[in-house]
């Protein structure tokens, strides 16, 4: 389960797809760039259970952004 998921668009005008994303999961702390195809480019090391995690990531975009 991911932890203190948060997101931000990276850019100024909101309605731009791209959002950079960061939470802790098994207690190390990942950052990524979600893009607007579903795609996440790591910033800090691939987690481990990768296709897991990305699971759980587009469940909560979807969710919080796409809602």
């Amino acid at each position: 389960m991911l932890q203190h998921f948060s997101y931000q668009s990276l850019f100024e005008n909101k309605s731009l797809p791209g959002w950079e994303i960061s939470f802790y999961y098994r207690q190390q702390k990942y950052r990524g760039i979600y893009e607007k195809d579903g795609t996440i480019q790591w910033l800090d090391g691939v987690p481990e259970d990768e296709d897991k995690v990305k699971s759980f990531i587009h469940e909560l975009m979807v969710f919080h952004v796409y809602d």
